[in-house]
């Protein structure tokens, strides 16, 4: 037992301990009003301290610290996407009704199909990064850009590349949506409800945390509604993940099938389906928090280790990022997610007033 712990745990503790440490820093910050105003998070946070600490002092400890902050960024973030889902319940659904849920299928789609032409055919951006800053901008955030990255096998600086768009311009909507709400109130453009606002806001801001403050600073009703169909859009990320998934693996079969089939000849796993197996298990636990058969305190201990997993992660993928390689990829990354983010205010309105109306 004594050998195992050794050989296997023990190489592990450094990184863990530098991980949990950033991430310790990080929850504590983002419980700083200003910062969390600003919708600041501590995953944020977690990754903007990793960064300056990977491209600093981390490289003189990167032989001893290596393998923990890898399993943080691989292993603890599968365990915090999967504890994520006890924020969920299949009950918000009925609160945004299926209008809600429509416009949020809607806007996943439309904006993940746009980012994959722009990126691939308009930006010639290499595939993973196209597909990272989709998932970022038309799900929720740097979670969902965490959470795709098991399946596309992407470097860290793609990763965080596609994280830094999300952090850009979900705090552009932090300042923008309320002045768009009040402009609103003024011209009388559209449905001028605090709850349609919601709707709208939650269907189209990147972060939960950028949710929260924007539709805040309409009102308490505004940010209700926000937030359950933010959660909703959430939930879709499971099956985006399996859809995805299956996808990459039947288009890499047959668009390499030679290569494919000597690789396999040759005794190695190729063009087989990397199953995400925590997005299964995901909607498990949204269902089993549905069910309401497990006690608040443990659910409530259950999301703070999350956000612990979570920020682990994010500081792990900031240490292992290099500035010089998110240079390297250039301006197309940016604009990619910027004309995503006009899609998203300009689109979002659009397909919030043509679904409502079509469901009256």
């Amino acid at each position: 037992m004594r050998s195992l712990f050794v050989q296997y745990v023990a190489p592990l503790w450094p990184g863990l301990a530098l991980s949990g440490l950033v991430a310790g820093v990080s929850i504590e910050l983002g419980k700083v009003a200003w910062l969390a105003s600003h919708g600041l998070s501590a995953l944020t946070i977690a990754i903007m301290l990793g960064i300056a600490l990977g491209n600093t002092v981390f490289a003189r400890m990167a032989s001893h610290c290596g393998a923990g902050v890898a399993f943080s960024k691989q292993n603890l973030l599968r365990l915090g996407i999967v504890l994520y889902a006890f924020r969920l319940t299949f009950q918000d659904i009925g609160q945004v009704g299926m209008a809600g849920v429509t416009i949020d299928a809607l806007m996943l789609t439309s904006t993940f199909a746009l980012a994959m032409l722009l990126g691939t055919k308009v930006f010639k951006l290499d595939r993973h990064t196209a597909i990272l800053i989709g998932a970022g901008s038309s799900i929720c955030g740097a979670a969902a850009v965490m959470a795709t990255e098991p399946v596309v096998r992407s470097r860290a600086e793609q990763v965080t590349v596609a994280v830094s768009t999300v952090v850009v311009f979900g705090t552009l909507a932090i300042f923008l949506y309320p002045l768009l709400y009040r402009f609103n109130l003024q011209w009388h453009l559209f449905d001028t409800s605090p709850s349609a606002f919601g709707i709208y806001a939650g269907s189209t801001i990147h972060e939960v945390a950028q949710v929260v403050a924007a539709a805040r600073s309409v009102n308490q009703e505004a940010a209700n509604t926000a937030v359950i169909a933010k959660m909703v859009r959430v939930m879709m990320l499971a099956p985006f993940l399996i859809i995805l998934s299956a996808y990459l693996a039947r288009e890499k079969k047959s668009g390499f099938r030679n290569l494919v089939a000597a690789t396999q000849h040759s005794g190695k796993a190729g063009g087989r389906l990397a199953i995400p197996w925590f997005a299964f298990v995901f909607i498990a636990m949204v269902g089993l928090n549905s069910a309401a058969l497990l006690p608040r305190d443990l659910v409530a201990d259950a999301i703070s280790l999350d956000t612990w997993l979570l920020a682990m992660a994010m500081a792990a993928l900031g240490l292992t990022t290099h500035l010089s390689a998110i240079r390297r990829a250039g301006i197309k990354p940016l604009l990619l997610a910027m004309l995503l983010f006009a899609w998203l205010v300009i689109g979002g309105v659009a397909i919030n007033c043509f679904v409502m109306a079509l469901f009256g």
